[in-house]
């Protein structure tokens, strides 16, 4: 499966482009150097290949509207195109909210949980360490980033990758962090236990689920 290997800062430029309200918009593809001043949406607020700041474009279709956020959370995520709309049609075959439970499908990934948990500075990294078999779900190590963990799952970093500077690094980070309610991070053992399903406004993912829901329904 492809994919994305250009600069992720391009990916945050053209969604700050595209903001309306003119808003910084960040995916946080690099994790915390997000926040730095060296960040390409701070320094440049324009879209990729726009040099300056020109004429406003033409208004937005309901469907720019709808394509533009499908785009920006898939990016968020980082899943491919297939996939996403595969958690879509996944969330829309249950009873509810759709909206809802397609953002708690995505953010039960894995990866995302290992995100959550501030074991990873980023999603990308995040991946790469649970394609790295260091982590372990309910005693069974578990090497796909995509695993949806259920509530009760218990994750736990794998023994031999606590020596690593990686997770030394992350570790000592995520002292001063806390992860978002619905997870519970045990530091003398080195797990994390899922609680509950993630209710809306404990997803900070700043997006309009709903748009995406009628992009899907067209």
């Amino acid at each position: 499966m492809s994919r994305y290997i250009g600069p992720v800062c391009r990916l945050c430029r053209r969604e700050t482009a595209a903001s309306k309200t003119g808003e910084k918009i960040k995916l946080f593809l690099k994790g915390d150097r997000c926040l730095t001043r060296k960040c390409a949406v701070e320094r440049r607020g324009t879209a990729p290949g726009q040099k300056t700041a020109g004429k406003s474009r033409a208004k937005v279709s309901e469907y720019g509207r709808q394509l533009r956020e499908k785009q920006k959370m898939r990016r968020y995520y980082g899943v491919h195109e297939a996939q996403f709309e595969n958690y879509f049609r996944e969330a829309a075959r249950v009873p509810g909210q759709t909206g809802k439970t397609f953002l708690q499908l995505l953010e039960r990934r894995l990866d995302n949980v290992v995100y959550r948990l501030n074991l990873a500075s980023s999603r990308a990294q995040a991946r790469q360490l649970v394609a790295h078999r260091h982590f372990r779900i309910n005693g069974k190590i578990v090497n796909v980033p995509s695993h949806i963990v259920k509530p009760g799952d218990v994750v736990t970093v794998a023994d031999r990758s606590l020596k690593s500077p990686v997770f030394e690094s992350n570790l000592d980070a995520a002292r001063n962090r806390r992860p978002p309610d619905w997870l519970e991070w045990n530091e003398q053992e080195h797990s994390a236990k899922m609680l509950q399903m993630p209710a809306r406004e404990q997803i900070d993912t700043p997006v309009d689920e709903q748009l995406i829901v009628e992009y899907y329904s067209r």
